[in-house]
């Protein structure tokens, strides 16, 4: 859990490394993954979604990462941490940092899950403290799934309905190649047959440059941040259609999100540690407060 998420996680497609961009640029250019499903989805295709209902369109929406509290008037879809419980009377959507390891967390994973350079070092989130956790292999993905899917299924036992694996774009965060786009869908393709198994829908989180790939992948939503800040709204929409939740830290962010999708999809506006509401700094701003 973010006690003190000190920046958002989404990394902009102009923002990337250029190590990151040339795996993105291989992967297109060879097609790899775009003519057959990632390993760990259903024969069919992709995981089934038939069953899981994913968050209502153009919904009141409040981003509680920073702590639970009441949700506010006019709110019916709210994210949680998942060691948090469920806001009553709404559609709760529960968040697990599936790709990286909590701070300081990384003795409760194998050591050979911690993903390493060439030199045996750890590779680090520097921004967060997080070490990535290793998903270069299909044994690894299963392993490092095992246990995210723990926690899925306790958000389906707490009542959630929906879950959030942040990071997808760990890869672009690891050097010299040692994570791929594949890599990355192939994992989240075993969390969404986990989550699905569990009757809950599973949203992407942010990654515009996967988000065409979101039904091999078995995603029932996204979860996006700044991406009016960023003009990549219209990438999710394409992909996802109204089942959008945006999240915007900045007001000039908040008023391109609302001006081009406010009567489309769920935006809101978050201070940047998303603090409980009362707490110092707590900013909650939606399209209605323009």
């Amino acid at each position: 859990m973010r006690n003190n998420p000190a920046r958002p996680r989404h990394t902009p497609f102009a923002l990337l490394g250029a190590a990151a961009v040339l795996s993105l640029l291989a992967t297109a250019c060879s097609g790899e993954n775009t003519s057959r499903a990632p390993e760990g989805a259903s024969s069919s295709g992709a995981p089934s979604s038939s069953a899981v209902t994913p968050p209502p369109a153009h919904a009141g929406f409040d981003y509680q990462l920073g702590g639970a509290y009441t949700p506010p008037e006019g709110v019916s879809v709210v994210v949680r941490d998942h060691t948090s419980s469920p806001a009553s009377g709404v559609y709760n959507v529960c968040y697990v940092n599936a790709f990286q390891a909590q701070p300081g967390a990384e003795q409760d994973w194998d050591d050979d899950l911690l993903l390493r350079d060439d030199a045996g070092k750890v590779v680090m989130d520097k921004d967060w403290d997080e070490t990535i956790l290793d998903i270069s292999t299909k044994a690894k993905r299963e392993r490092v799934a095992e246990k995210v899917g723990t926690w899925i299924d306790s958000c389906a036992h707490k009542g959630f309905k929906a879950v959030e694996p942040d990071n997808y774009d760990s890869y672009t965060r690891a050097p010299d190649g040692l994570l791929t786009p594949a890599d990355a869908k192939a994992f989240l393709a075993l969390l969404a047959e986990h989550a699905h198994d569990k009757g809950l829908a599973i949203g992407q989180k942010n990654t515009a440059s996967l988000a065409r790939d979101r039904k091999r992948v078995g995603l029932d939503f996204a979860v996006v941040e700044e991406c009016g800040q960023y003009d990549e709204c219209g990438a999710y929409t394409k992909a996802f259609g109204d089942r959008l939740l945006v999240i915007e830290y900045t007001e000039r962010g908040l008023k391109k999100a609302c001006d081009g999708w406010g009567d489309k999809v769920s935006i809101v506006r978050r201070d940047l540690d998303v603090v409980p509401a009362g707490d110092e700094g707590y900013v909650r701003e939606t399209c209605a407060d323009l």
